[in-house]
This record gives structure tokens, C-alpha cells and sequence, in this order.
């Protein structure tokens, strides 16, 4: 084999190795918590710099959370589940907000009960929780579950740079305080 052919193949193989080890799932834990992001490294940067920035024990999950990272992919959650786009990912800290609502959300379907989502919905402010048949009737406001996730997003990243930061006592994160929001949190999943 002539020895650029050779050089070029070489190349080829590596730059190709290199891309595969970019998507390669990777199982991490963060403050207990254990998740797999399948995406592209930059991604799973960001997913664990969202974590890593809040301040919630995510050990409360009690079960490992699959993160898919696409481009053009409907962000949203499921048990167990979480869907982001890449796009947004690379918008860095302006994303995390939005993991961490989705992390909420896996708090929710793992290790909420009827009876703590009933005790949340009244601290909320909200009629119903929400999800699930119930959704997709009510604004997305009113829905308990994602006064939820964003409150867990809000209260436990309270930065300038968190999308769920209020604007206004209307919005989502502005249901209670973040200080008020982290004490009933932490008695209900005590229960």
C-alpha cells in the first residue's frame, strides 16, 4: 500500500473512531443520581453542568434516567425519559433551566405519590396536576406537574441565567418562594 494511501486510511480510521466515542453512551451520577445521556459529548457536557449546578440531591430518583439528545427533537419527558435538542444544548447555560425542569419532571413520575402530588398541587396554587389525560386540556400554567418542574428548576438554580426565573407572580416559578418551595419539597419526599 503507497505509503500517502496508507497515511489517509490511518487518518480516516481515527477521525472515525473519534466520532463514534462522541455519541457513546456514558452513565454518570450526579449528587446521586444516576443517568445516561446518549448524545454527542458536548451534550452530555451540558447535561451534567445543568445538574452539577443545582442544588437538589437527585438521589431521590429512584431509578436511572435515559437522556436522548437529537437535533429538531420536542424537548419533554416521559418515566424514565428525557428528550432534549441539541440545539438548545448549545446554547449552554441558557439550556440548564430547561434540564433541570425536565429532571423535575423525573422527579415527579419516580418519586412523587398521589397523595404528595395533592399536597404540591395545593402549595401551587393549582386545581389538578395535570399530566397525563388530563394535560393537555389545561394551560400549560395551570397544569400542577409543570408548576412542579419548573419550580424545582427555579428553586434549586436561582440564577439570572435560569429561563424559569419569574418575571412576573404569574408565571410558572413564581408559586412560592425558592426558600419555601425547597423546605415543603424536602418534608414531602421525607414522608
Amino acid at each position: 500500500m503507497p505509503k500517502a494511501m496508507g497515511t489517509t486510511l490511518r487518518t480516516a480510521l481515527l477521525g472515525g473512531l473519534a466520532a463514534a466515542t462522541l455519541t457513546v453512551p456514558q452513565v454518570a451520577a450526579s449528587a446521586g443520581g444516576t443517568y445516561e445521556v446518549r448524545g454527542a459529548a458536548e451534550a452530555r457536557a451540558q447535561v451534567e453542568a445543568a445538574l452539577a449546578a443545582s442544588s437538589f440531591d437527585w438521589s431521590a430518583l429512584s431509578g436511572k434516567v435515559t437522556v436522548h439528545v437529537r437535533r429538531g427533537i420536542a424537548t419533554r419527558a416521559a418515566p424514565g425519559q428525557v428528550w432534549l435538542d441539541a440545539d438548545l444544548l448549545d446554547s449552554g447555560r441558557f439550556s440548564w433551566g430547561v434540564v433541570l425542569h425536565e429532571f423535575g419532571h423525573q422527579l415527579d413520575f419516580l418519586a412523587l405519590d398521589d397523595r404528595d402530588r395533592q399536597t404540591l398541587a395545593r402549595a401551587l396554587g393549582v386545581k389538578a396536576w395535570g399530566c397525563g389525560p388530563a394535560g393537555p386540556t389545561l394551560a400549560h400554567r395551570d397544569q400542577g406537574c409543570e408548576r412542579f418542574a419548573s419550580m424545582v428548576s427555579w428553586a434549586h438554580w436561582p440564577s439570572a441565567d435560569n429561563v424559569f426565573r419569574p418575571s412576573s407572580p404569574l408565571d410558572e416559578s413564581a408559586a412560592m418562594s425558592p426558600r419555601a418551595f425547597r423546605a415543603l419539597l424536602a418534608d414531602v419526599l421525607a414522608d
